[in-house]
């Protein structure tokens, strides 16, 4: 028997204990180390993860601002494309539906990639993509090739989007992901203030093509902070090892789910009402009522401030004491409520009633989103806990689909009404609540997200 305090062969030191010799002693048992694990250096544990800090919060909000920095800092220039590509508004609006739609077919195929290689991989990949697209978007010569370049944007971009998502799905759960959602949405929610003034500002200096480069600048720029801040948050023992085939059958058993599938649809019609409002306000605002481009920029974004203070009162106040499912219901009852008010006001019924009405309307409609957007999100992930991408795949191409359909309808009346960008929006949003009420039925669930943490 080694003395006090001598080591073993195993490299281990014994523990001084005393004991009285005695002739029969019993050998004492040689301990066995115990193997600690090391942890992955390129994934830091939970706590570690959630302490990252400001710029981690920071790029996780960038990334999911890439939609609205996409297409809102090019709304106040959407007027002049027509003019100088010779071509109709609703080829124009074309442009957008078709960043929208590369950014929800990018996201199918991004989502199930990281959750088998990662976060990192193949988030870097779509940023180093998007900054390409969208510097070859300025030299577009038509209004053809100007959609086609879009649709390859938002292939690129669908990176950022979908796998912000899935990382705060992988730091948290339950109240906790609600309130981060809605932290986001106050740093997301910037962007669609800030994008069309800035789109405002550029048209003041140059014409439409220097949108596209500002935007190029902004993407090197969110790369460089997710190459030098944001960890890698899903650590290898839980990634899916399968290829296209387990990434389709995970799909098909979320889809299987009819309260997250409920959920799912019904953030998408909400997103299409948004969108719907995205891509008609530039004529509705400028062509119809007159605004200036500037003006238009800053009703967009007051509207964008009603958003995030809804989305912070969300987050801050009504998280952990309501649940998440009635303060989804209010704010989808409030959207189709102001999307009715709108459609009474766009089609005469009050009269010749002007910008200012029409502007409260979409105010209240676009603030109420902050209740809508994020709750949605937070209730359909906490369903999906082994498959984060795969959930947030789901949950944006959805979205997006459903808002790129949603957009060439509002100008299909031409340039002189805003009848159906409000009639658009009503639908979108009685199919919200219809797909929320009938699909998530959330009074047979006895389970509360408070009382599951």
């Amino acid at each position: 028997m080694p003395e006090h305090g001598s080591r073993t062969t195993s490299g281990f030191e014994r523990p001084l204990i005393r004991q009285p010799r005695t002739a029969a002693q019993v050998p004492e048992p040689v301990p066995v180390p115990v193997p600690v694990p090391v942890p992955d250096p390129g994934t830091p544990d939970l706590t570690a993860r959630r302490r990252t800090g400001l710029l981690v919060t920071l790029a996780l909000g960038g990334l999911t601002a890439v939609p609205p920095l996409s297409m809102d800092m090019y709304l106040p220039a959407l007027p002049e494309v027509t003019r100088s590509l010779h071509t109709s508004a609703a080829t124009a609006q074309l442009t957008l539906t078709a960043c929208l739609t590369g950014m929800a077919l990018g996201q199918l195929a991004v989502g199930p990639m990281s959750d088998r290689w990662g976060r990192r991989r193949p988030l870097l990949i779509g940023l180093f993509g998007y900054i390409l697209a969208t510097a070859i978007c300025a030299f577009a010569p038509t209004a053809e090739l100007l959609t086609g370049f879009r649709l390859l944007q938002g292939l690129a971009g669908a990176a950022g989007i979908v796998i912000a998502r899935a990382i705060v799905r992988d730091l948290y759960d339950g109240v906790e992901m609600a309130r981060f959602f809605s932290t986001l949405m106050l740093i997301s929610g910037v962007a669609p203030i800030v994008a069309p003034l800035i789109g405002g500002q550029v048209l003041r200096l140059t014409d439409w093509r220097g949108v596209f480069a500002v935007l190029t600048v902004v993407g090197i720029a969110l790369t460089v902070l997710v190459w030098r801040r944001l960890p890698e948050t899903l650590a290898p023992e839980n990634r899916h090892g399968g290829g296209t085939a387990e990434a389709l059958r995970t799909m098909k058993s979320l889809l299987a789910d009819r309260v997250f599938t409920g959920y799912m649809i019904a953030g998408g019609f909400a997103f299409a009402a948004l969108f719907a409002y995205v891509s008609a306000s530039p004529f509705v605002i400028q062509e119809i009522y007159g605004a200036s481009p500037q003006t238009f920029s800053l009703l967009f974004g007051v509207n964008s401030v009603g958003l995030i203070i809804v989305g912070q009162i969300n987050g801050k106040i009504l998280v952990g004491r309501v649940s998440l499912d009635k303060a989804l219901t209010f704010g989808l009852t409030v959207i189709t409520l102001a999307a009715a008010a709108l459609l009474l006001m766009t089609s005469g019924v009050f009269g010749d009633v002007g910008l200012a009405p029409v502007a409260a309307g979409l105010f209240v409609l676009m603030s109420a989103m902050g209740l809508a957007m994020p709750n949605t999100n937070a209730l359909a992930l906490m369903r999906a806990p082994h498959a984060a991408g795969s959930a947030s795949a789901l949950l944006g191409t959805s979205s997006f689909l459903i808002g790129a359909i949603a957009s060439p309808l509002v100008g299909i009346a031409g340039e002189g009404t805003a009848v159906p960008m409000a009639l658009v929006q009503l639908v979108c949003a009685l199919a919200a609540i219809g797909c929320f009420v009938g699909l998530c039925r959330p009074w047979q669930r006895t389970t509360r997200e408070g009382a599951d943490h």
